[in-house]
């Protein structure tokens, strides 16, 4: 029989606040996060908003700043949110084998040195023709090697592993959007099959730079709706136009059940489901059909040995783009559907975490059952045909919720579904 897991600590830093209790304060007022970027000048790009995370620094949770100021913005949300995680777990006051606990990240790659990069290309560029030669010198003139270092995915959980002594299993997987979700999958697993006792999970991202910014410009992927910042998230609105960019880290103690009771720990939630597909389409396109979404939301539901009807919730990955929602609002219906329960996009308020996405709204999703409210869809407005659930809109909503579903989509057809429920000894 499957080892039960339950989540025993909580911990996010992101633009609506710096732990998860403000979060959902903020998001239980209907609040935005999204303004002017002011991390680079957006000032000549299309899109100039973005959901950033401000005011914070990780000697707020009690970490020697000068010890984090080289590594990566994402890698200090990272550090952040664990602290706030692990200490509310209580883990590592319980005697627990090192070994027995381990990290798997879903986090992205570290923010790019887009002026350096720049400088080579200038430097690459002689005559109208490109030297490959030049380029490569002036990058090893220029570069920083810790900056350079800081870019592979999985420094986040090296230095998650070090502050906590955590000599178990450690992973990072980055399958876009769907990443910190499968993370929080995955190390389910492995204490499901007994492989570790423990695990620290989540994600951790910011792309709000101008490689990653013009990545997603050119896929018309963004809302350039700059003018109205905090109105530019609308999922499921027949007048969006577009994603907005956010940034932040989410994380999650998972444990094995019996030894979480055994300690006396506070249980947040049971991950009850897990279910993993591949569109196998397009790189960037889901399957119009919704195939994908669809193979993986019933997966969940089985893994959870629980029928459509039994979920009470539904945090959609709800994106604000045209396709996105009208294929989501599709895959809903083909599984639960004429009773498709209330779903929502708490994207509309802290934009796209893009890698730590799938993690804060898992965190969301339990406290949406801790507290028996619904969190709302800010900004929708305009009723689009192919839209045409209930998305809990524009105020938080009061609900009996002891199960819920939650979605990530990735780019590249990556679906992962989680099914939560409330602790039921």
């Amino acid at each position: 029989m499957k080892r039960r897991v339950v989540v025993t600590g909580v911990g996010a830093v992101n633009p609506l606040g710096h732990d998860e209790e403000s979060v959902w304060s903020a998001l239980l007022r209907g609040e935005s996060g999204v303004a002017e970027m002011t991390i680079f000048d957006a000032s000549s790009f299309p899109t100039k908003i973005a959901a950033e995370v401000k005011q914070w620094d990780i000697g707020k949770v009690g970490e020697d700043p000068e010890i984090w100021k080289a590594r990566g913005r994402h890698s200090r949300f990272a550090g952040g949110a664990a602290k706030q995680a692990v200490t509310a777990s209580g883990l590592l006051d319980s005697g627990l084998d090192p070994v027995r606990f381990g990290v798997y990240l879903g986090a992205g790659e570290g923010t790019q040195d887009f002026k350096t990069f720049s400088r080579m290309m200038v430097a690459g560029f002689k005559g109208g023709e490109f030297g490959l030669g030049a380029f490569a010198k002036a990058g090893l003139e220029l570069l920083d090697p810790i900056v350079e270092m800081e870019q592979e995915p999985n420094m986040p959980a090296g230095y998650l592993a070090g502050m906590f002594d955590a000599q178990g299993p450690n992973a990072n997987c980055l399958t876009a959007c769907a990443a910190s979700s499968q993370a929080i999958g995955e190390a389910t697993e492995m204490i499901r099959r007994g492989e570790a006792d423990a695990m620290l999970s989540g994600g951790a991202h910011s792309m709000i730079h101008p490689l990653g910014v013009t990545g997603f410009n050119l896929l018309t992927a963004l809302s350039t709706r700059n003018d109205e910042p905090t109105r530019a998230s609308r999922p499921f609105d027949r007048l969006r136009d577009g994603f907005v960019l956010g940034e932040g880290a989410a994380m999650v103690v998972l444990e094995e059940l019996e030894r979480a009771k055994a300690r006396g720990a506070h249980i947040f939630g049971e991950i009850l489901g897990y279910g993993s597909t591949a569109d196998a389409y397009r790189i960037t396109d889901i399957h119009p059909e919704g195939r994908g979404a669809i193979a993986c939301m019933k997966m969940a539901l089985q893994d959870a040995s629980l029928q459509p009807t039994d979920i009470d919730y539904i945090n959609a990955h709800g994106t604000s783009t045209a396709v996105n929602d009208r294929v989501e609002t599709r895959a809903c219906k083909e599984v639960f559907g004429e009773d498709c329960p209330p779903i929502s996009s708490t994207k509309s308020m802290m934009g796209h975490l893009i890698a730590a996405a799938g993690a804060t709204e898992l965190i969301v999703c339990l406290l949406a059952m801790r507290d028996n409210v619904l969190p709302a869809t800010i900004n929708y407005e305009n009723r689009d045909p192919q839209c045409d659930l209930d998305y809990i809109p524009n105020e938080a909503r009061e609900a009996q919720c002891n199960t819920v579903l939650t979605n990530s989509f990735g780019f590249g057809g990556q679906n992962i579904s989680l099914v939560l429920g409330q602790f039921q000894g």
